[in-house]
């Protein structure tokens, strides 16, 4: 067994060797063709070291990055070959292809980077942490009680934007010796600020319930993903409803761990087919594209696992069911917002449509959802996560001119010679 299992190791190394040097060359052909930017032209990069599996972690960011680059260039730092053949085929930000660091060192040189924006914790983050005269700056990928919202690789960072007061008590109960009124500023949701997308559906009479669930996980303390243990009979409840309609959205890496995860994954997108076959004016959705934002502001009613979509759902002030994990392993941070949260347990999935009716008629409901949004996001008034964001960049770009002359003043100062010290 252990000869077979390796073999297959070394085919799919072989495999994905051939896919990124694919994609490697269609990169370089199609940047061939592109202009280059000026010199000195970008301020601000996002280092993106992650092939296109992983593209949910920055596509969010696009719209924020985009308003923002109106006042000061962006540009994307890709080291992977798939994930920057990705990018450019999204188009929504300027992309330069750096997959050694032979290369990364040669841009770096041409351009005037001076805030270095992260989404995710990839271990080859490491090798942009050396470049200093610059701001490392961790954006992450989303606001969530996970575990991996406290990771200690924050202290990594020079610093950190995190969304309001609960990521901030949240890191305070876990790093130890970290200065965080220095080294976070609280922007809000900037995302919320810029949601898109077009309704694949005639609005009627149905109630809408968003379903999206996360990936299965790669360990049994981040055993979040409900597919398999609610999912099927969730879906088929509401499925089976002719007064409410589905909107499906799974986690893009939905069984890339667990085959039987995918597999239940797969059962549920040819249930929604098979309904809508059945009767086309249900209009129920299976929802795979990149845009995040109009599902959260149509759903009446969400229905998210322990992931970055339940404070998505949050900072757009709806009601929402958490799924429990089935998992006992699995590690819930019963701290903030999931102590208070309207849960779903997965022997309860398949009645999900007496418990929608049930969360829509409960006012007391209301009331403590607005208090756990301030207590997240602060102030969710239309722009007022943008600008928070635009201001913290403006900050740091400031320190960053006070500590540039600093090194200035530093190298301009005369040096004194051993006869000039021993006279003093």
């Amino acid at each position: 067994m252990g000869i077979i299992s390796d073999g297959r190791k070394a085919l799919a190394l072989v495999r994905k060797a051939v896919k990124n040097r694919l994609a490697a060359r269609d990169v370089r052909g199609q940047l061939v063709s592109a202009p280059l930017p000026p010199s000195q032209h970008f301020r601000i990069a996002v280092y993106f070291a992650d092939g296109a599996v992983n593209m949910y972690q920055i596509r969010q960011w696009y719209k924020p990055l985009a308003e923002l680059a109106k006042t000061w260039p962006v540009v994307v730092l890709s080291r992977n070959p798939t994930g920057a053949r990705a990018l450019l085929s999204d188009a929504a930000l300027p992309v330069a292809f750096t997959p050694t660091v032979r290369s990364l060192e040669k841009y770096l040189a041409d351009q005037d980077i001076r805030i270095v924006l992260y989404v995710n914790q990839n271990t080859r983050n490491f090798q942009m942490f050396r470049y200093g005269h610059r701001w490392h700056v961790f954006i992450n990928h989303g606001e969530s009680d996970k575990m991996y919202m406290t990771t200690n690789q924050f202290k990594a960072y020079d610093y950190a934007l995190i969304a309001g007061d609960a990521a901030q008590e949240r890191l305070a109960r876990v790093l130890w010796d970290y200065d965080f009124a220095a080294r976070t500023i609280a922007i809000g949701r900037p995302q919320a600020d810029h949601y898109s997308g077009v309704l694949p559906y005639t609005p009627d009479q149905r109630t809408v319930v968003l379903y999206a669930p996360t990936w299965e996980g790669d360990r049994p303390s981040a055993h979040y993903g409900s597919i398999r243990t609610h999912g099927e009979a969730l879906t088929a409840s509401i499925l089976a409803s002719p007064t409410h309609r589905l909107i499906y959205r799974p986690h893009p890496r939905s069984g890339v761990v667990d085959p039987e995860y995918g597999a239940a994954n797969q059962r549920i997108i040819e249930a929604i087919r098979a309904a809508n076959r059945a009767d086309p004016s249900a209009q129920h959705v299976f929802d795979d594209r990149p845009d995040l934002g109009w599902q959260l502001a149509a759903a009446e009613v969400a229905v998210v696992d322990i992931s970055a979509m339940v404070y998505d759902r949050l900072a757009a002030d709806k009601p929402l069911l958490v799924t429990r994990p089935l998992d006992p392993e699995a590690v819930v941070d019963t701290h903030g917002y999931l102590a208070d949260a309207e849960w779903l347990d997965a022997a309860a999935s398949g009645d999900i449509v007496a418990a929608v009716q049930r969360l829509q008629e409960d006012p007391s409901s209301v009331a403590r959802l607005e208090g756990w949004v301030r207590h997240y996001f602060g102030d969710t008034a239309p722009g007022a996560a943008t600008a928070r964001f635009h201001a913290a960049i403006a900050e740091l770009l400031d320190r960053w001119e006070t500590w540039h002359l600093r090194t200035l003043d530093d190298a301009d100062e005369p040096e004194q010679d051993e006869a000039d010290l021993d006279e003093e």
